[in-house]
């Protein structure tokens, strides 16, 4: 028996993958048997890697050259088709949980040495005394200098209970200071919100197994803060959103919907075609919602953003979206690895592809970039990855935009421009969305 669980996971700036995670062995099919041309050359690759092994100047690390055959294989089929080794499937793991053995510090890199962004409230690094811009030198006496971030994050991650040793130099601070942090669990927090003036803003950061739960209770927390004349209206930030699970994405979409379709997902076989639809139950009761979207937003964010904009629920305010479209097979392989493989396209419910296009919001607000940032490219997008899978109709590439949004909310254009359409001192036509103006190819 086979068992499948559709989720979304995300990857980094290539954004998010909608994936099947697959549990037990594939059936037979007509194709299983490969033709004596296969074969062939697969003789010729086992040829070579034993040469490899045998004559090669160095012994090479046997292992690794297996890996890197199998990843050569799929990356060569498109950018999200790849081998995750038991590490990789780990990590997989822990994002789409939303919750690991750790600090509970967000971190960047620069100079070569692990920059505090800012520690998560009531975490041991807060508790610890660990500040925005601390800049990390040592992890258990060990030099952060010719680390990666992953490694250096990696280290800092663990059992929970276990103490860990940072040596933290600090503007100001005369001498390197040591802090010893034990380890606890923590809760990635996929929501974000607060209450301007009279609007509820909602930041989701990424789609994980606690993220519908928190929107719950963070649209419960904004109509008790609100003032007595309640909410005018709500913001839905997914502007920097690579993506995350897809029932999650499915959740979070049905929250503001009350009928129809999605998303569907469709493969090489069309009988085989999956549609999610949603359920009675507005739960901002029909209040105007604008959703934030930027050249970050990927995957899961533009399922949620193109269900909201063709069912003409939500105003979409921003720039191109990213583009992923593209749906992986998660299949767990010995010693806890997996096969992320493509096997379909999602769709949005006006059965439009997103593949290599991305969301075209109905308001085109472009963020301006500081002066530091002048002359970099920021803009993220699909159909600039080589080896992309083409959109599925003609004209369907052009995929991305810019991915930044400014730290302080006083600088940040898109969201003071949503805000300016709720409190009505800004118009445009596509505000407030009008769902019986939807018009939908079921």
């Amino acid at each position: 028996m086979i068992r499948k669980v559709s989720l979304l996971f995300a990857g980094a700036l290539m954004g998010a993958s909608a994936m099947s995670l697959v549990y037990g062995a594939p059936g037979s099919s007509a194709n299983a048997a490969g033709s004596s041309e296969t074969y062939r050359q697969l003789a010729i690759f086992g040829d070579i890697f034993e040469r490899v092994r045998a004559q090669y100047v160095t012994p090479p690390e046997e292992k690794k050259l297996v890996e890197s055959a199998i990843n050569g294989m799929l990356s060569s089929l498109d950018p999200h088709s790849s081998y995750l080794n038991p590490d990789a499937a780990k990590d997989m793991r822990v994002q789409t949980r939303g919750e690991f053995g750790g600090l509970g510090i967000e971190v960047t890199m620069e100079n070569e040495l692990v920059k505090v962004i800012s520690p998560i409230e009531d975490t041991p690094a807060a508790r610890a005394g660990v500040l925005s811009g601390d800049l990390i030198s040592q992890i258990d006496g060990q030099e952060v200098r010719g680390l990666t971030l992953e490694e250096a994050v990696d280290k800092m991650r663990g059992q929970v209970n276990t103490p860990i040793d940072l040596t933290i130099v600090r503007e100001g601070a005369t001498e390197p200071i040591k802090v010893t942090i034990i380890r606890e669990t923590i809760k990635v927090r996929a929501v974000r919100y607060r209450v301007e003036n009279d609007v509820g803003y909602i930041k989701i950061n990424s789609f994980t197994e606690k993220t519908f739960g928190d929107l719950q209770a963070a649209i419960q927390s904004i109509r008790d803060k609100a003032p007595a004349a309640g909410v005018k209206g709500y913001v839905l930030d997914l502007r920097l959103n690579p993506g995350g699970l897809l029932d999650q994405a499915i959740s979070v979409s049905d929250a503001f919907l009350d009928k129809g379709e999605i998303v569907s997902t469709r493969g090489r076989d069309p009988e085989k075609t999956e549609r999610y639809d949603s359920r009675p139950g507005d739960l901002i009761d029909g209040k105007p919602l604008i959703v934030l979207v930027n050249g970050g937003s990927a995957s899961a964010s533009e399922i949620v953003a193109g269900a909201l904009q063709d069912h003409r629920r939500a105003t979409i305010l921003g720039t191109q979206t990213f583009g992923k479209g593209s749906v992986q097979s998660v299949i767990p392989l010995p010693e806890n690895g997996a096969l992320k493989l493509t096997t379909a396209l999602y769709y949005t419910p006006s059965g439009s592809s997103i593949q290599g296009k991305g969301i075209t919001p109905d308001v085109k607000v472009e963020q301006p970039l500081p002066e530091e940032l002048q002359g970099k490219d920021l803009s993220r997008g699909e159909s600039d990855l080589p080896g992309h899978i083409k959109g599925n109709q003609e004209g369907e590439e052009g995929s991305g935009s810019a991915a930044y949004v400014p730290p302080d909310p006083k600088d940040d254009i898109q969201l003071n421009y949503a805000l300016d359409l709720i409190h009505g001192t800004k118009t445009d036509a596509a505000f407030p969305a009008n769902p019986a103006k939807a018009v939908m190819n079921q």
